[in-house]
C-alpha cells in the first residue's frame, strides 16, 4: 500500500554533513532534488549523462551558497559493472562514505503496444531504469554501510503498481524497481543502518512527462520543486526506521 507524509516541514539543516548521490541530476526531478538537498546542507554528487547540464546545476548550487557539489558524468545506457565499481572507488577516495542515493535517472521508451515494441528500445529502458540502479546500489552498499543512517530512494510510478496498456518497458521497469526495493529492504532489515524505499513523484512537469502526454498543458502539472518535501523526508533522519515502503509525493 502506498504512503504519503502529509504536511512535512524539514529543518533548514536537515541534510547537513550528508553525502548524497543523485542520478539524473542534470534535468527535471533529479535537478530539483540535487538543488534542494544542497539547500538543506548536503554535499551532492551529481551523476548524469550530459556534462554541461551537470555543470549548470553545480553552478546554481554554488551560487545559492550550498556545499560544493561533485560532478560525475556517466551514460547509464552504456555503463558496465566496471564503471560502477570505478565510481564507487572515486566516491570512497573523495568522501569515505555515502549517506544517500536518489535514483532519479530514467528513460520513457515507447508508448506503443507490446506487439510493436522495438526490442532495442526495451533493452535500453531496462538498462537505464533497472540494471543501472541495481549496479550502482550494489557497488555502493559498502559505502552506505559506513553511514550512521543511510537512505536509498528508488523512483517508482503508478504504472509500476498496476500495468497499463501501451506503457511497455517503462511500466515493466517500474514493477522491477519496486521488486528491487522490496528485496533489498528485506535483506537489510534488522542487520543494517540502510533504509530502502521507493517514491512515485506523480504527474510532474518534466521532459519525460511532456513526451508521454504531448497534448497536455504543462502549466496544469505540478513543478518538480513542489514535490520536494517527501524527497527530503526520505533522505533525512526523520525517516530513520522507515524501510520497504512505497511512497507517493503527491497526496
Amino acid at each position: 500500500m502506498s504512503e504519503t507524509i502529509g504536511n512535512y516541514t524539514p529543518a533548514p539543516d536537515l541534510l547537513k554533513n550528508k553525502i548524497i548521490l543523485v542520478t539524473g541530476a542534470g534535468d527535471g526531478i533529479g535537478r530539483a532534488a540535487a538543488k534542494t538537498f544542497a539547500a538543506h546542507g548536503a554535499t551532492v554528487i551529481l551523476l548524469g549523462r550530459t556534462t554541461a547540464k551537470l555543470e549548470a546545476v553545480y553552478d546554481e548550487i554554488e551560487e545559492a551558497g550550498g556545499p560544493q557539489p561533485a560532478i560525475f558524468p556517466m551514460d547509464l545506457n552504456e555503463a558496465k559493472i566496471e564503471n560502477f565499481e570505478h565510481f564507487a572507488e572515486a566516491v570512497d577516495q573523495e568522501f569515505g562514505r555515502l549517506d544517500g542515493i536518489l535514483h532519479s535517472a530514467g528513460v520513457l521508451g515507447q508508448r506503443t503496444p507490446i506487439l510493436n515494441y522495438h526490442y532495442a528500445t526495451w533493452e535500453q529502458v531496462m538498462r537505464v531504469n533497472v540494471n543501472a540502479a541495481f549496479g550502482l546500489t550494489k557497488t555502493l552498499l559498502p559505502l552506505l554501510e559506513k553511514s550512521e543512517a543511510a537512505s536509498v530512494v528508488f523512483t517508482g510510478s503508478s504504472v509500476g503498481l498496476k500495468g497499463r496498456a501501451f506503457w511497455g518497458a517503462y511500466a515493466v521497469s517500474k514493477f522491477a524497481t519496486e521488486g528491487l526495493m522490496q528485496v533489498l529492504a528485506d535483506e537489510l532489515d534488522g542487520v543494517s543502518n540502510i533504509r530502502v524505499n521507493s517514491l512515485n513523484p506523480g504527474a510532474t512537469r518534466t521532459n519525460m512527462r511532456a513526451a508521454a502526454y504531448p497534448a497536455e498543458d504543462p502549466r496544469t502539472v505540478t513543478r518538480p520543486e513542489d514535490i520536494m518535501p517527501t524527497y527530503l523526508y526520505l533522505m533525512g533522519d526523520d525517516s530513520r526506521g522507515v524501510s520497504g515502503k512505497q511512497f507517493n509525493a503527491q497526496g
